[in-house]
């Protein structure tokens, strides 16, 4: 959950890269040519990620399916795992591990929230939910910082295997110390996991929005990437379209090359449609919730990230994208659009992805063979081409309905269709 709008990408401008393989222009409020590249491997089941907050009191399992899980907002911080030194509580993580066991889902555990015991500056005041005084600051004693990730890591070796350095570090609520403190966390946590299980794999600290851009350079500089498997990143939005997070994709992604990290994968540990109490009527909640849900997954893909954790199932009033209803288990539109796009892209390899004027249009190729397009409309309903070299044979709406097609033109909107072809054509 979050607490303030400095996430908003509004006026990120886009750097410029190289010769790659997808196109995009004309998106969010700017015009501007941007090229993208998605990963050469077909989409796993876990890039389609979640976060759950009360799954082991409240909330049932989710509903619908997802890969993998973050666990962040889930009880299990630091300080409510360790609430005094030499006290642990384990009852909630044990639960939530043994659920991501029973449901094959795999794990991302987000190190930090500093337990006021241990706190640099115990008396530093936070504000939102689960936000414990002193929590945002660095640990006071280092030797504290080792024993709580050697601990954790020792306890559940062989069953979590992912783990993050820290939660949006350039916010002030969430890490009060420099990005040299956030390096010397990091430096100390990386061998200590990988001491414990050699498997284990280590995600940067996921910064957020465009002053995130500027933290991550400035860590990647003090060698940040030394002390990372996977670089992660929150790509919020805010009110404007999914499209819109290229304009912090790529300038993240130029800021991986410069420091020698473009090889490592890219992950969006966060990311949903966050509202203040008064803007819920500003998204549609008939086609632009629904379609945005969608475009987000797929827009994120084409553009290289490999994972992608979803916030958040059972949020409490600040997701102007909800996936469940009130009682925080009925899966709403937006949800049903999770799984139709789970659907859609898992097992497919993307191969382009570009902008036509106000249309997109992504082409496949899905695990049984067969070629499809994934298009959509950003902004209003149009009347869509369909080329007839495609050999489009069905076409699938975000509400699993599906009806064959055979004509040479379709009317598209805000919700993606994705357009199937016959195996072997191209």
């Amino acid at each position: 959950m979050k607490a303030t709008l400095m996430r908003i990408a509004s006026g990120v401008a886009v750097a410029g890269v190289g010769v790659l393989a997808f196109l995009f222009t004309q998106f969010g409020s700017h015009a501007q040519n941007v090229r993208l590249v998605a990963p050469s491997t077909p989409v796993p089941a876990t890039f389609f990620g979640m976060h759950m907050h009360r799954v082991i009191t409240t909330t049932p399992w989710p509903s619908v399916p997802f890969g993998s899980w973050r666990l962040w907002d889930s009880q299990c911080h630091w300080s409510q795992m360790q609430p005094r030194k030499g006290q642990w509580r384990w009852e909630v993580l044990d639960r939530e591990v043994e659920l991501a066991e029973k449901h094959n889902v795999d794990l991302l555990m987000t190190l930090g929230d500093t337990p006021t015991w241990a706190s640099a500056r115990p008396s530093e005041p936070r504000n939102g939910r689960f936000q414990e005084t002193g929590g945002a600051a660095e640990p006071r004693d280092i030797e504290d910082w080792r024993n709580y990730v050697r601990t954790l890591a020792t306890r559940y070796k062989g069953r979590i295997h992912y783990y993050e350095i820290w939660n949006e570090p350039n916010l002030p609520n969430f890490f009060s110390g420099t990005p040299e403190k956030m390096i010397e966390l990091a430096r100390e946590a990386y061998p200590i996991l990988k001491q414990v299980d050699p498997t284990n794999q280590v995600v940067s600290p996921s910064a957020v929005g465009p002053t995130g851009l500027t933290w991550f350079d400035r860590y990647m500089e003090l060698g940040g990437g030394k002390y990372a498997d996977i670089i992660g990143f929150h790509f919020y939005v805010h009110l404007l379209p999914p499209e819109t997070m290229l304009q912090l994709i790529n300038p993240l992604k130029q800021s991986m090359k410069k420091y020698g990290v473009d090889d490592k994968p890219l992950w969006n540990t966060e990311t949903g449609w966050l509202r203040t109490p008064n803007q819920m009527r500003e998204i549609d909640p008939a086609h632009q919730a629904p379609g945005w849900t969608a475009r987000a997954f797929i827009v994120a893909w084409a553009a290289g990230v490999q994972r992608f954790y979803w916030y958040a199932w059972d949020d409490d009033g600040g997701d102007s994208i909800p996936f469940t209803e009130f009682d925080q288990s009925t899966a709403t539109r937006n949800a049903r659009a999770f799984v139709e796009v789970q659907k859609w892209m898992t097992g497919s390899r993307m191969e382009s992805c570009e902008a036509q004027a106000e249309n997109v249009v992504c082409k496949m190729t899905r695990e049984s063979g067969r070629p499809a397009w994934i298009v959509w409309n950003r902004t209003h309903s149009a009347q869509f081409d369909v080329p007839k070299d495609w050999g489009v044979q069905t076409a699938w709406r975000l509400s699993g309905d599906q009806s064959a097609f055979s004509g040479n033109r379709i009317e598209i909107d805000e919700l993606p269709i994705m357009l199937e072809g016959q195996a072997g054509r191209s």
